[in-house]
């Protein structure tokens, strides 16, 4: 290569460099604030809104379909393929004298028959995948979510 073919080329790789720099832009936070000036907000552990089963009204759903949301803590719970804390109490309409929702016929074999206690198909024994207990806590984006079920 040529002397003069090297010298421009660096030239041009130096003004590339110098053009980039000059335009680089700087990035800002969604938030309005540094990451690194931010305040250390450590998640605060929230209290469940009902303590134990049966003490709490059950939760509005705010929209068809939506899977029932748990009106209790499930701490110490057991939810496995061999033992269903969920199951043990929702396997019928009535525990121990109480009202309370059964498990959805979706989720059981067979038809239900009175005074028999259903099979829970397997497939739906991790009841905590789509049910969730509720913690009294504020949303931490606005929300103008509207359901489509009619509140009476």
């Amino acid at each position: 290569m040529s002397k003069t073919f090297k010298v421009t080329l660096a030239a041009i790789a130096a003004i590339t460099l110098v053009a980039c720099a000059s335009t680089a832009v700087q990035v800002n936070s969604l938030r309005g604030k540094s990451v690194s000036n931010a305040d250390d907000n450590t998640l605060q552990v929230k209290e469940y809104v009902g303590k134990r089963p049966g003490q709490t009204p059950l939760i509005v759903r705010n929209f068809e379909a939506q899977p029932p949301l748990i009106p209790h803590t499930i701490e110490n719970y057991e939810i496995s393929a061999t033992e269903n804390a969920c199951w043990d109490c929702h396997n019928s309409d009535d525990f121990k004298g109480k009202k309370m929702p059964m498990v959805g016929k979706s989720h059981l074999i067979g038809p239900v028959v009175a005074d028999v206690t259903p099979k829970l198909n397997m497939q739906r024994w991790q009841c905590d995948s789509c049910h969730v207990p509720q913690v009294d806590a504020q949303p931490l984006v606005d929300n103008v979510f509207q359901g489509n079920i009619s509140r009476k």
